[in-house]
């Protein structure tokens, strides 16, 4: 490499690489060091105290169950949100009637914040003048017309849950689609001539080709139920749901650093799951992985 493309390349990386160093690579080795300290966040007081922030983690049983809760995400959104969106994809390419309109009805609630999902969904649920408990009384279930979705332990994360499928069905949807439109056609007519039904052909031509599709949205489905804290705080108005029946560990760390004033207790609560995504996305990178087919 000539001196003058060295000179080049270094003034057009010198200020990302700046940019980078002092909003991500400093605040998080800065972040570290806080894990090991007693602050209240914006006092000049820092207090070195060990390891004494992860002691407190480990036996904070409120802790452990907004973690439960990510746990329980990291099941039932990649399962439930993959197969429906396979299912919509597989759908809308069999050239039904309204295929366009049916892909941007679908599509739509990606479009929207999580803000707005949160209390449309609120007013959905209410108890009294939701939609949901109307539509209930309308049927003659009398014993749930004025459920408090969101106020009972028993349905409130069931309830997040649903909402966080129905937002995020359309993206994958629309993913799983392109794939399945770029997949070229002879492979079918093949597998036609073969004998193979449409199920035959969806597992073992449609499922193969989409392969990385389906892995991509894996990781990136593990890491949204890792965090969950904006539709979890609208949704719970901010307390984590009846008896913290909701809580996930991003909201019990805003609440740690801001209502409690713990901002060294939230860092190592941070660092933790900072450590258990990196270990997921390990995992399920490694165990997704199979041999790309070529067409």
């Amino acid at each position: 490499m000539k001196h003058g493309q060295k000179r080049f390349i270094f003034t057009f990386l010198f200020i990302p690489v700046l940019i980078y160093l002092v909003f991500v690579a400093v605040p998080y080795v800065t972040s570290m060091a806080v894990a090991f300290t007693k602050w209240r966040g914006l006092s000049l007081n820092i207090t070195f105290n060990g390891l004494n922030n992860f002691i407190k983690l480990f036996n904070d049983e409120n802790f452990w169950g907004a973690l439960s809760h990510n746990g329980i995400a990291l099941i039932v959104l990649p399962l439930v949100i993959i197969t429906i969106s396979l299912f919509f994809a597989f759908l809308f390419t069999q050239g039904i009637k309204g295929n366009g309109f049916f892909r941007i009805a679908f599509f739509f609630p990606q479009v929207m914040s999580a803000i707005i999902v949160g209390v449309l969904w609120s007013f959905v649920y209410h108890p009294t003048i939701g939609m949901l408990n109307g539509l209930l009384g309308m049927l003659g279930v009398s014993s749930m017309k004025s459920f408090p979705w969101l106020g009972d332990p028993s349905t409130v994360y069931g309830a997040i849950l649903a909402v966080t499928v129905w937002q995020a069905v359309g993206f994958y949807m629309v993913l799983f689609i392109t794939g399945m439109e770029s997949i070229p056609p002879h492979f079918y007519e093949a597998a036609k001539l073969d004998g193979a039904s449409s199920i035959v052909m969806f597992i073992q031509i449609t499922i193969p080709m989409l392969w990385e599709a389906i892995r991509t949205a894996i990781v990136f489905l593990a890491l949204a139920a890792m965090d969950m804290y904006a539709i979890v705080m609208i949704m719970t108005n901010g307390s984590g749901g009846a008896s913290r029946a909701a809580d996930v560990v991003p909201r019990y760390m805003w609440e740690a650093a801001f209502s409690n004033g713990e901002w060294g207790y939230a860092t190592a609560m941070a660092l933790v799951l900072m450590l258990i995504i990196l270990v997921l996305s390990i995992i399920s990178l490694r165990f997704t992985r199979r041999e790309t087919l070529e067409f």
